[in-house]
């Protein structure tokens, strides 16, 4: 089953992304992104500051897969090697494409702290999606606020904001979800498992047991926890990045939009359940952690 998710620019998005984070940071991604792309993923996820944009690139090559058929996302770092259409330029080289399908502001951290930067980084994207080096424009790691200070002169709003986002972040990813949502900014989801393999033993475990036991018995087939958290993320919407470079995992998440939906009491109880806890795994920094 094949899942795309509408930008506000028109773009269509492949539901879930292989993310060359986490443990592939600073190393040689090609062969894994090549094995998710035969895997059947057509959505990569890159960023200069994983310092592994060249073997993604190789990855992409080596799969044979044409660039049409592709959708490539990077990411500004949180300090720019120079103006930010420059430090895109030498990525794409990196990538060995002439367009990303995607590019993403990563950080607001270090701009916020400069008055009237976000506002002039925001200016820039528009003029690299304007040129057609960029075909959508976002951001990632936005609060609410962050969100407030560019869309106040944006001429184009972003089409993306990638965060984290589990059940034990719910208390927080909800407000800057909500807002995304009014204001037409689909939400990337990055650790969308680690309820599981991070954070195992929580207050989710019963319900996510349970309802993979239920979506087991109707759909005939083994549904796992993690199968029940990546469905709770497709029914909010959400674009999601894994960064398992294990091909049976992937496998496992491929398969997640042909099975049954859960409930609105089981996405309820998941919620209700994960906001028992406030866990984040990733840039604690940004989010005054």
């Amino acid at each position: 089953m094949s899942l795309t998710i509408s930008l506000n620019d028109g773009s269509q998005v492949p539901w879930l992304g292989f993310g060359t984070g986490t443990a592939l940071f600073g190393q040689d991604a090609a062969t894994f992104v090549k094995a998710a792309i035969e895997t059947g993923i057509t959505h990569l996820d890159g960023a200069q500051a994983y310092r592994n944009e060249e073997t993604l690139g190789k990855g992409i090559k080596d799969s044979g897969v044409k660039r049409e058929k592709l959708f490539i996302t990077t990411k500004l770092a949180e300090t720019p090697a120079g103006p930010i259409k420059s430090t895109l330029k030498t990525s794409l080289k990196d990538l060995g494409v002439d367009q990303v399908d995607l590019f993403l502001i990563h950080s607001p951290f270090l701009a916020r702290k400069e008055e009237g930067k976000l506002k002039q980084w925001w200016k820039e994207m528009e003029e690299i999606k304007k040129e057609g080096l960029a075909k959508s424009i976002g951001v990632s790691n936005f609060k609410v606020e962050d969100l407030q200070v560019i869309l106040e002169d944006a001429t184009i709003i972003p089409s993306v904001n990638q965060i984290e986002m589990h059940p034990y972040i719910w208390d927080t990813a909800s407000v800057v979800y909500d807002f995304c949502k009014e204001k037409g900014i689909v939400v990337q989801s990055y650790g969308g498992l680690s309820p599981i393999t991070v954070y195992s033993g929580g207050s989710v475990d019963p319900i996510l047991a349970s309802a993979a036991e239920r979506l087991s018995k109707e759909s005939g087939t083994t549904v796992s926890p993690g199968q029940v958290l990546t469905k709770w993320l497709i029914q909010k919407g959400v674009i999601i990045i894994t960064t398992s470079s294990k091909v049976s995992r992937i496998k496992e998440s491929l398969a997640v939009p042909s099975l049954p939906d859960l409930t609105s009491d089981e996405i309820s109880a998941i919620e209700t359940e994960g906001l028992k806890v406030h866990k984040r795994y990733r840039m604690r920094h940004v989010f005054d952690e």
